[in-house]
């Protein structure tokens, strides 16, 4: 199997995915995608709809094969060497299967039993591992969405994947089990140097969770990128919020400078700010004397500007030029 020294520390490959191709119809889905998934890594897969996110992860799962290209996992080639490939590969591509008038436990012993050499001591340090010792003996059916969650994810590490593949993990999580469900998976990472692979819409959450984000858009991949260098990405403009007296008013003046301004509301802005004052607009900074005077000399009050850090979601917009929603 391959392995990369990237900043002088050596990282061991464990999806390998080259010059994709693959067509329905005339229709050309993905077009020549390649990137490398990295033992110990979280990595994120974002596109706009449409784009052939769905359609990658089910190539790497062997649900579709590609036109032209490779997939290979460990080192094994999925069109020559599918079972040996897919017994590294762990995942929850939709609501994991599990029997509801059965204990966690009990699941997972079920499916422990699909697989070799999965014993008590294992399944017991997976419980552990996703934090259900306290609940593992409880019927499912009394869960809550992050414990079967977890629980899902349990199932899936059982066999000591080295790609553990999650399609939307968080959905449906509150923001207490979102965080949980972070913490989690990064020990996954950290602990079991699993390669976990991960397709949201969540924007913000792929930031805080992800050490690489994969941006593919119209079936091609426009980034793959820490999420460090993807914040620098896309552009050298800079995001910036300014408080005013009348926002409306500053972004009539910005658009007429050829901006593209966006007044922050209520619900969005900080607690200290005052309401509804808030806009923000992406400019070269050598822009900033030159927006600031015409918005004073168009009666408007400048309270405050500040710099704001550009996030996974700004790259994006940058990226795909706001490309539809994400799926």
């Amino acid at each position: 199997m391959d392995r990369e020294t990237v900043n002088n520390v050596t990282r061991e490959t464990v999806l390998e995915v080259r010059n994709l191709e693959k067509s329905f119809g005339r229709r050309r889905i993905i077009c020549g995608a390649s990137f490398d998934v990295y033992a110990g890594e979280i990595f994120g897969f974002l596109g706009p709809n449409g784009a052939g996110k769905t359609t990658t992860i089910k190539m790497i799962l062997g649900f579709l094969f590609p036109d032209s290209g490779d997939i290979k996992i460990m080192g094994h080639d999925l069109r020559t060497d599918y079972e040996k490939a897919m017994s590294f590969v762990g995942g929850i591509v939709e609501n994991p299967d599990m029997f509801k008038d059965f204990s966690g436990l009990d699941n997972l012993k079920m499916y422990a039993a699909l697989h070799d050499g999965v014993t008590k001591e294992r399944i017991d340090e997976v419980v552990r591992l996703v934090g259900l010792e306290k609940r593992i003996r409880d019927r499912v059916g009394k869960y809550s969405l992050g414990m079967k969650q977890r629980l899902g994810v349990a199932q899936s590490i059982l066999h000591r994947p080295r790609l553990l593949i999650l399609d939307e993990p968080t959905n449906g999580l509150d923001p207490a089990g979102v965080k949980e469900f972070r913490t989690m998976l990064r020990h996954l990472a950290d602990e079991e140097n699993v390669a976990v692979f991960v397709s949201s819409h969540m924007l913000a959450e792929m930031d805080l969770l992800c050490d690489r984000v994969c941006i593919i858009d119209k079936g091609v991949i426009k980034g793959n990128l820490t999420v460090e260098e993807l914040r620098h990405a896309g552009g050298s403009d800079t995001c910036f919020i300014y408080t005013v007296s009348d926002p409306e008013k500053a972004a009539e003046i910005m658009c007429g400078l050829g901006l593209k301004p966006s007044v922050i509301r209520n619900e969005s802005a900080p607690p200290l700010a005052p309401s509804g004052r808030l806009i923000s607009v992406t400019m070269d900074r050598g822009r900033l004397a030159e927006v600031n005077g015409a918005l004073i000399n168009g009666g408007v009050g400048i309270l405050t500007v500040s710099e704001s850090e550009r996030s996974i979601e700004d790259v994006f917009m940058a990226i795909t030029g706001g490309g539809g929603v994400i799926e």
